[in-house]
């Protein structure tokens, strides 16, 4: 069995698959648009009703039954979510229904904060970049961060052009390699003229806050030759200049790990760290390197992205062995990747289930984690009354499934998590699957 096929998100009145950015945009569903189950109830045709004091507060949004978990309240139960104005109203039991313009039933299913997904490819038709609607708000991912598809010279085009009109929240980091990934990322960091720290971090500062951070990638085929370490410290230089962290892509470098993670200071993420490559984060014997957990001592978070290239279940299943967990799970999620795995952030969640790593742990990363890393402006990754209404309903769904890693390995889980229904501020889309 499969957990990899494509979803399609459609407004029930049509029943009209959602393929674009632009069509995703009209399955926005208005009120009594469309059901999540048999059992969902709707209230048509009525507008929002005045806010009100006390519990019998209105609400345009209630999801009622689902097992609520969210790590950020140490909540694991069933709960009732009612959502007003894009906002989460409350959380608690047996909400009443009467008291909702909308009301989906989530039964047997699990709602969570909207996912975050740190490391994405958002230019959609550029480099390696793909669809986020489809692939992300399509999936229970509310919230996604393109990393570094746009160098200083193309990142307002990534804002004006993918940004803006996403129904998915994108932020972005910027590329320190002037060309990003617009042609490919073979020797991108071949030529210094290209890294200008200045010039990125006035891109950075005159694109926030849609721009959080500044993007790395230190592999041989990245860099061409042995400067690496000179490609980081203008990456530093850009950093510290623009008050922002640095995701470093780090799988195959030139330089020894310690020397690079030695460079990155607190907050700074190390993505792909579960690699199977040279310079990895174990030594010869299977344990971690000092300088690892050195680095994690000092506040350097670590990302699981798989992508095409960079996760290894060996490897992934020694760092667990040492409780050495990833900060944050992404998916660095790109055309690529689509095609060759066919993955999503839930299905990366999947895959460490069948790790060993308990689900509450699991979506932690992938929620109120990831909303740390960088500023976004807002709370996010949480069901905290008053924050955004950033919601994701899941099945979990049991049987025998196979998981693929970078390398062709395969693990069997006994648990799928598939996406249902997303709410991005307190807007309801329906996945049909």
């Amino acid at each position: 069995m499969s957990p990899h096929a494509p979803s399609k998100l459609t407004d029930r009145r049509t029943t009209r698959p959602m393929l674009t950015r632009r069509e995703f945009s009209k399955t926005c569903l208005t009120a009594g648009a469309a059901m999540l189950a048999e059992d969902t109830i709707l209230s048509e045709g009525m507008p929002s009703p005045p806010a009100q004091q006390g519990t019998s507060q209105k609400c345009d949004l209630l999801i009622k039954g689902g097992t609520v978990i969210d790590p950020s309240q140490k909540l694991h139960a069933v709960r009732d979510v009612a959502v007003l104005n894009g906002k989460i109203l409350e959380v608690s039991a047996d909400i009443p229904a009467d008291r909702a313009r909308q009301v989906v039933s989530a039964k047997a299913k699990i709602v969570t904060p909207g996912f975050i997904d740190v490391h994405v490819h958002a230019f959609d038709g550029v480099g390696t970049g793909t669809d986020m609607d489809r692939y992300c708000l399509g999936r229970g991912v509310t919230t996604a961060v393109d990393a570094g598809s746009a160098g200083h010279p193309s990142i307002a085009g990534l804002r004006k052009f993918v940004i803006n009109p996403s129904a998915t929240r994108i932020h972005a980091l910027v590329d320190i390699s002037a060309v990003g990934v617009v042609v490919g990322v073979a020797g991108a960091l071949e030529n210094l003229d290209w890294l200008n720290p200045q010039q990125t971090a006035r891109a950075v500062e005159a694109n926030k806050p849609a721009v959080v951070g500044i993007k790395i990638r230190l592999a041989r085929s990245n860099v061409g030759s042995a400067k690496d370490l000179e490609c980081l410290r203008r990456a530093v230089e850009a950093a510290q200049a623009s008050h922002v962290p640095i995701m470093a892509h780090i799988d195959e470098s030139y330089s020894p790990l310690p020397s690079i993670l030695k460079m990155l200071r607190k907050g700074d993420v190390f993505t792909h760290c579960f690699n199977g490559h040279t310079n990895g984060i174990l030594d010869k014997n299977g344990k971690l390197l000092p300088e690892v957990l050195d680095a994690r001592q000092r506040g350097i978070l670590f990302d699981s992205a798989q992508g095409v290239h960079h996760l290894a279940f060996d490897i992934t299943e020694k760092c667990l062995e040492q409780n050495f967990l990833p900060d944050t799970i992404g998916t660095d999620l790109s055309v690529g990747s689509v095609r060759a795995s066919g993955f999503d952030l839930p299905s990366m969640v999947s895959k460490f289930l069948a790790l060993g790593m308990d689900l509450d742990t699991a979506i932690e990363r992938v929620t109120i984690k990831p909303a740390h890393v960088f500023d976004y402006g807002m709370e996010l990754g949480t069901l905290q009354p008053g924050n955004e209404a950033d919601i994701a309903i899941f099945e979990l769904r049991e049987g025998r499934y196979e998981f693929f890693d970078s390398e062709g390995q395969m693990r069997m889980g006994r648990q799928n998590l598939i996406n249902s229904g997303t709410v991005r501020h307190g807007q309801l889309y329906v996945n049909a699957i």
